[in-house]
């Protein structure tokens, strides 16, 4: 699997995907409301990507970014293998990946300068991006709309997005430098795990899901398969106390609401939860909420 995360014209994401399925999506675009790819790494370093936009009757147009706008250039590629294989291979990172490629500045303008935030509010908006950051879940462009708004007040703003956006990018970036020392599976990858298997048996598995319990109840039906036998899912106010250093709340049911299935459903998900090596509080009752205790929360981003 490629490291990597595409997004669509049509608004699909694929994350960690195959070679094949890259190529497949390259092929695909062409049609109205299906004309581009966007192709960042994971986890992903603001600024660093490539995409490709494709009407059809015409070149396929390739552009790479590796930082601010005078690293923006673009190229005409003849043929979707040839654009498949490029990415491919800016993808693994591959030396002189664009080799043979004409490219051209895609003439980006230079942003205006971004004023200083006072340091008051800025060591404020730091505390919590720090804290988002350490839940894991959140893009740049999610987590700086959050610090723009995190001290509203009477509809007054302290800072602007592209003040927001500054100090996100740099936290950010120091984040996924500290996580390139995690060489181990984190506590946060076994989740991942059980939640993927447990999908896969028929149970719709949902991680930092809606804010609290009553939402992600009142939402998790329309979140997964129309056959789903049940569900289970953590808020991300679950996820904020997980990165705070406490347990992990887990919510679940079957979708008929029967006591007995519940149970049924229960048993699943903590046999998924401790064959991933996790530590898992829970007595079999129905009415219990499924508790993971002990948990090293190590998040990686994707973005």
């Amino acid at each position: 699997m490629l490291d990597i995360k595409v997004e669509t014209e049509n608004s699909e994401t694929h994350t960690r995907i195959s070679d094949r399925a890259l190529s497949d999506l390259v092929h695909r675009i062409g049609m109205k409301g299906d004309r581009f790819l966007v192709v960042q790494r994971i986890p992903d370093l603001p600024g660093t990507f490539v995409q490709v936009w494709y009407d059809h009757g015409d070149h396929y147009q390739l552009e790479r970014r590796s930082g601010g706008p005078a690293t923006h250039f673009l190229a005409r590629i003849d043929t979707p293998e040839r654009v498949a294989g490029l990415m491919t291979r800016w993808a693994r990172q591959e030396p002189e990946w664009d080799a043979g490629v004409e490219w051209e500045s895609a003439g980006m303008p230079e942003p205006e300068p971004v004023p200083e935030i006072p340091a008051r509010i800025r060591a404020r908006l730091e505390e919590r991006i720090r804290v988002l950051l350490r839940c894991g879940y959140g893009t740049v462009q999610e987590l700086s709309r959050a610090a723009e708004d995190h001290l509203v007040k009477d509809g007054v703003r302290p800072v602007t997005y592209a003040q927001a956006y500054q100090l996100v990018e740099r936290l950010w970036l120091e984040r996924v430098e500290e996580q390139r020392q995690w060489s181990d599976v984190t506590d946060a990858d076994r989740l991942t795990r059980a939640f993927a298997r447990l999908e896969q048996g028929g149970i719709t598995a949902r991680e930092h899901f809606t804010c609290c319990r009553s939402c992600g109840l009142s939402e998790i039906r329309r979140a997964g398969r129309e056959d789903a036998r049940g569900f289970v899912f953590f808020s991300s106010q679950g996820t904020e106390a997980a990165a705070s250093g406490h347990g992990l709340v887990l919510y679940y049911g079957g979708f008929d609401e029967a006591a007995d299935d519940t149970a049924v459903v229960g048993r699943e998900v903590v046999e998924a939860l401790g064959d991933a090596g996790l530590t898992v509080e829970w007595h079999g009752s129905p009415g219990e909420a499924i508790e993971l205790t002990g948990l090293d929360w190590r998040k990686r981003l994707v973005g």
